[in-house]
């Protein structure tokens, strides 16, 4: 086999890879500029939008475990190829979908399939490429993973200039139809037999655990935390997580090895990207819409604010590569970056909402994605560097489970306090514009969902522009609070990251 990128075959084989690579963050990126006119098109509360979110997110995060090991068995090439067309197939049902359950479903469907992209792309790409020209395909696969993050945003805000929300999806349609079309170009897969079975009982026990703490954050906002269903469901998730815990020590193959966890050091280090979750993750899940609500801004321009956040995760990880090489301790560049997500998310919550300080909130925002930028791929190396060289797959898939797992509790988490804020502070707000109970619902709904100019269309038009104050007050009042909340919790994670990380224990090559 010929594996020089400059190979026809080859380079065809790492395009086809590239592209899908490119459409899974730009989805997740770039889906969230476009919630408030999915709300509005659809009819949806905040709590179906979040699981717009919410639902690609869990999927992606439990899948990722699973296609790892099941791809080893059913083989890569037909993996990633099963992957794409279930990411073809949920774009397209997105596109089509006329109802917020239906678009929820649909993107369930798409984290499987993105699962699949991310976790067997990388292993064609081992197997198609040797010594540098791996390095150099990997290089490629990093780059495009930060080039879809960076402009998922500002492309979906062109689109919905142009067009509407489907645009969106109609377009990582086309995209992943022209991969699928590419896909035979990659070498077959050589299957061996694995030697132990994969942890299928785990991977339910943990999924379970996992869709029900999400489910309860995210319904809390409507039950109230302490309504008997959302304890009933936050202590079944508890108890789902005990007997996964149990039953992974109990198996020789298990899909977690808890052993790990003995290392402090690793702890320490895969505890920055929950602080990254909590601080990156969520603004760039939900300030498109603040964005586009209290500030007033077209998608577009909106999108072109979030540049200022996710910019620095295309240069960041190479000069924090560069820095290490000249010398200086990469755990002192890992405490940088979460300083730098610390002090930018308290700067958005000082100058959040002020136009006149615009330039201040950019700021704010490329010091959130610098320190997210600058341990993009740092951690994971440093993680893997310092446990044994026969756990480093096991470390690596806690790890990545730990990332995203932790993205998606944080971003339903935003959503949920969110809309109990608004639920606390709009109601008697809004009754002296109407006194119908139902009325004022539909309105919260709406203002939630990100469409805050839509109970406008229901009260006399010279009082229009007073409405629309107290709303944008209102929700900018609920948005610092989230954003307070989510820091506060950033920086007892952070803290507490700091100190194993302090700490004598395995040495970091």
């Amino acid at each position: 086999m010929n594996k020089k990128i400059d190979n026809p075959k080859t380079a065809i084989v790492l395009i086809s890879i590239l592209l899908a690579v490119f459409v899974v963050p730009t989805s997740i990126s770039g889906t969230a500029i476009a919630l408030p006119f999915i709300g509005a098109d659809l009819s949806a509360n905040l709590t179906s939008l979040q699981w717009v979110v919410n639902s690609f997110n869990l999927t992606f995060a439990c899948f990722t475990l699973l296609w790892g090991s099941f791809a080893d068995n059913f083989g890569h090439k037909k993996s990633f190829i099963v992957g794409a067309t279930i990411y073809t197939v949920a774009s397209l049902l997105s596109a089509m979908s006329i109802s917020p359950l239906m678009l929820d479903i649909a993107r369930g469907l798409a984290g499987v399939g993105g699962a699949a992209i991310f976790s067997c792309g990388s292993a064609i790409l081992i197997k198609t490429f040797d010594g540098d020209k791996r390095t150099k395909a990997f290089a490629f696969f990093g780059t495009t993973a930060g080039i879809g993050i960076t402009f998922g945003p500002t492309i979906s805000g062109f689109l919905l200039d142009l067009f509407n929300w489907r645009a969106i999806f109609i377009l990582h349609t086309a995209v992943l139809a022209v991969v699928i079309l590419m896909t035979p170009t990659i070498t077959k897969d050589n299957l061996t037999r694995l030697q132990h079975p994969f942890d299928k009982i785990g991977s339910i026990i943990f999924t379970i655990a996992l869709f029900l703490l999400m489910f309860s954050i995210s319904e809390s906002a409507q039950w109230g935390w302490l309504n008997i269903k959302t304890l009933i469901l936050l202590g079944v998730s508890f108890l789902s997580g005990v007997i996964f815990v149990m039953y992974e020590k109990s198996i020789t193959n298990p899909v977690l090895n808890l052993t790990l966890l003995k290392n402090k050091k690793y702890v320490g280090l895969i505890l920055v990207p929950v602080v990254a979750s909590f601080s990156f993750v969520t603004l760039l899940t939900y300030y498109p819409s603040y964005l586009i609500g209290v500030m007033q801004f077209s998608p577009s321009y909106a999108g072109v604010i979030m540049i200022t956040l996710t910019v620095p995760v295309l240069f960041c990880p190479l000069l924090a590569g560069k820095i290490v090489s000249s010398g200086v301790s990469a755990i002192s560049i890992i405490f940088v970056s979460l300083i730098l997500m610390i002090f930018g998310g308290i700067l958005l919550f000082l100058v959040g909402g002020v136009d006149g300080l615009l330039y201040l909130i950019g700021f704010a925002l490329f010091m959130i994605g610098a320190g997210m930028g600058l341990t993009a791929g740092l951690v994971d190396g440093l993680a893997l560097s310092c446990v044994e060289p026969h756990h480093t797959g096991m470390a690596a898939g806690l790890l990545n489970t730990l990332r995203l797992g932790s993205e998606a509790i944080a971003v339903v988490l935003y959503g949920s306090l969110l809309t109990a804020n608004l639920n606390g502070i709009l109601p008697d707000l809004l009754i002296k514009y109407n006194s119908s109970i139902d009325v004022i619902e539909d309105w919260i709904n709406s203002v939630a969902s990100g469409n805050l100019t839509a109970p406008l269309s229901n009260v006399a038009t010279n009082i229009q522009s007073i409405m629309l104050n107290d709303i944008i007050t209102s929700y900018h009042s609920a948005f610092n609070f989230t954003l307070a909340i989510l820091t506060i919790i950033s920086t007892i994670i952070c803290l507490f990251s700091i100190l194993l990380l302090k700490r004598k224990n395995v040495p970091i090559n």
